[in-house]
Order: C-alpha cells, then sequence, then structure tokens
C-alpha cells in the first residue's frame, strides 16, 4: 500500500532548470530503491536516474552533468533537480518505488522543454 505524488513539472525555456518532487506515503521499508523514468509522446519509457536509500545514485548518460536526483527519507520524498534543460527533455516524467520485491508508479509530471 504505497502512494506516490509527483510534483514540480511544468513550461520552461531551454537552457532552464526544474525541480521535481516525489512524495511517497503508505508502508514504506527503509530498504528500497526510487527512480525516475520518462516517457515521451510515441516512446517508450525510459530510467532517467535511481537512489538507494543509502544515497548510491546512478544516471543515464543523457541525464548525467544536468540531472541531480537526491532524497530525505524521513519523509520519503525524493527529487530530480533539472537543469541545462533541452528540448529532448521534453515528456512526462514519472517516480517510482521499489521494495520487497514491489514497485510502484506515481502518476506523472508533465516537462515541457520549449526552444
Amino acid at each position: 500500500q504505497v502512494q506516490l505524488v509527483e510534483s514540480g513539472g511544468g513550461l520552461v525555456q531551454a537552457g532552464g532548470s526544474l525541480r521535481l518532487s516525489c512524495a511517497a506515503s503508505g508502508t514504506i521499508f527503509g530498504i528500497n530503491v526510487m527512480a525516475w523514468y520518462r516517457q515521451a509522446p510515441g516512446q517508450q519509457r525510459e530510467l532517467v536516474a535511481t537512489i538507494t536509500n543509502d544515497g548510491r545514485t546512478y544516471y543515464v548518460d543523457s541525464a548525467k552533468g544536468r540531472f541531480t536526483i537526491s532524497r530525505e527519507n524521513a519523509k520519503n520524498t525524493a527529487y530530480l533537480q533539472m537543469n541545462s534543460l533541452k528540448p529532448e527533455d521534453t515528456a512526462v516524467y514519472y517516480c517510482r518505488l521499489v521494495s520487497q520485491g514491489r514497485g510502484y508508479w506515481g502518476q506523472g509530471t508533465q516537462v515541457t522543454v520549449s526552444s
């Protein structure tokens, strides 16, 4: 019984920044992974970044150096700081939590980067 609520999406010009938030509620076990995915129109959903409960991070190549994933464990909240945004970053961004062999999705938040 986990719910993920995302926020922070919007419209931004190329080169700008956005910070996405994902608040998890319900029964959250200490050992878990939170992640951000994105899906552009007509494209498959792809992984962007992950972070473990002890702070280990992973980024897809296109996000390295521009995006930063972080979390506040006491609040069960994950963040994605996106800088130097490009039009190709335009997508619906989804939060995901995996713990105890179960995975949960957020509802998604739209990020649109204009040129």
